[in-house]
């Protein structure tokens, strides 16, 4: 059976209803209309409260040196990484000690005609090659920073990081971290390099 066709008085309450419904909608819009503004016109405003927010990882430096991080290089974020988005590079070196020389000149000053003692047995440390961390595959999940022994590793409030590419969001931290202490690419790598030759000289010694 057709529904039969509502009379004078089912449509005038059908009209009353969308009517106090307009009103109310027109209520909820003239509500926030009048509400102080909560959003910002980005680029030409930025907000000040992002010191919980999660952006791309970034390398603590050294106290000592600025162009080395607070890093021990024991692989605990990227093998705690869910995304795999961490790759951490490194070799190992002797490690260089400033006093050696004068201490070895002042030995053989006093033990000239004697016998050389064997020389000590250099301590091998790891020396950072590259930190990497592909953002495209990062969840954010706070795991590589949560279980960093050594603390060297923090999330930046870099809000604003836009890109053309998959490419752009490939960073490479340890760069990023020279660039922000305003440490050189060339100047770290003249420190490096200071510090191979000075192994290998005190090799050429023994």
């Amino acid at each position: 059976m057709k529904k039969a066709a509502p009379g004078l008085v089912g449509e005038l309450r059908e009209t009353l209803a969308g009517l106090w419904s307009l009103v109310v909608g027109l209520g909820v819009t003239g509500n926030q209309f009048f509400r102080r503004q909560v959003t910002v016109h980005y680029p030409r405003q930025t907000v000040d409260n992002l010191s919980t927010f999660r952006g791309p990882l970034e390398l603590i430096p050294s106290a000592k040196d600025p162009s080395k991080p607070d890093c021990i290089l024991c692989g605990m974020c990227a093998q705690n990484c869910p995304s795999g988005c961490i790759d951490v590079q490194s070799h190992f070196e002797e490690e260089p000690d400033a006093d050696e020389p004068k201490a070895q000149a002042a030995a053989e000053a006093a033990a000239e005609g004697e016998k050389k003692a064997p020389p000590k047995k250099k301590k091998k440390i790891k020396v950072i090659d590259s930190f990497t961390q592909n953002f495209n595959l990062c969840s954010l999940c706070g795991l590589c920073v949560q279980n960093c022994p050594g603390n060297g590793l923090r999330f930046s409030h870099e809000a604003y990081l836009a890109g053309t590419s998959r490419a752009d969001f490939e960073l490479d931290l340890l760069a990023r971290m020279r660039a922000r202490y305003g440490v050189s690419k060339a100047s770290a790598n003249c420190a490096c390099e200071e510090a191979r030759a000075n192994c290998a000289c005190e090799a050429e010694r023994r």
